[in-house]
């Protein structure tokens, strides 16, 4: 009796949230998948995009807490691929930004499953559109950074050419370290007074956007109960943005900013 091919792991980007953001790509793959292994922050309207007769399993990861190890994750899409089931991985934004879709394509493509990766609206993209804030600018930016704000050794990297004049700074997973992150741009030279945005909830109907000072990021944070999903832009172009501006009590009170017309 011949062996069953394996099926193909298909790496979805299901977007920052809305449903609407979805490729058309990706809502066929869904709608078609037997087995769809989702994260966290894709939304119920999305899954319920899936076949009733599909298994859907959640994989959701939060801030030192895992329901799955990253490696069985991988295990899991390779074990259900070799039994031939189409398997599609709907992962929130893009696989390949901060998605971890690499390493499980390196672990499918490993055990001989073929791979196919679907990209998605990024939560960068999607969020600074909805806010209206433009990433790059003529005027205020000519490149843009994203960073991981919970990456290791934070104090020891050098992030003084990331922000600053003709930059754009966007930082994902930095609300739990939003002070830390604040102290070391400003030690790495970039100036307190630069424009910050924060993105809560992108393309989501609950979506808020703040604006503030670099050295009220950290304190704005936690005045405002910021929760994530949240994103942190640093530059200029946050000057731009469609924001609750949360700087003029906080400005009153101190010397920094109160040249600024922005």
């Amino acid at each position: 009796m011949a062996e069953t091919a394996p099926a193909t792991v298909h790496l979805v980007g299901a977007g920052p949230g809305d449903p609407e953001l979805l490729t058309i790509k990706a809502v066929r793959l869904i709608r078609d998948a037997a087995v769809i292994v989702h994260d966290g922050l894709v939304s119920q309207e999305i899954l319920a995009l899936a076949s009733p007769q599909a298994e859907l399993i959640s994989v959701a990861k939060q801030r030192s807490r895992h329901s799955m190890p990253q490696e069985d994750i991988n295990a899991l899409l390779v074990a259900m691929a070799l039994a031939g089931q189409s398997v599609v991985r709907l992962k929130g934004g893009d696989p390949f930004i901060f998605g971890r879709g690499g390493e499980e394509m390196e672990a499918c493509r490993a055990a001989g499953v073929p791979v196919e990766v679907v990209p998605g609206i990024s939560a960068a993209i999607g969020s600074a559109a909805q806010a209206q804030l433009p990433l790059t600018h003529r005027d205020a930016a000519s490149a843009v950074t994203f960073v991981a704000g919970q990456c290791k050794g934070l104090t020891d990297q050098d992030w003084s050419g990331l922000a600053g004049a003709g930059r754009t700074l966007v930082i994902y997973m930095g609300v739990a370290t939003a002070a830390d992150i604040a102290d070391k741009l400003m030690a790495d030279g970039v100036s307190p007074a630069i424009p910050v945005a924060v993105l809560e909830n992108g393309t989501r109907a609950d979506m808020r956007t703040l604006r503030t000072l670099l050295a009220d990021l950290g304190d704005m944070v936690a005045r405002e109960q910021v929760k994530s999903p949240a994103l942190i832009v640093v530059g200029e172009v946050a000057s731009y943005a469609l924001a609750r501006d949360v700087l003029a009590n906080w400005t009153a009170r101190t010397n920094i900013g109160a040249e600024t017309d922005k």
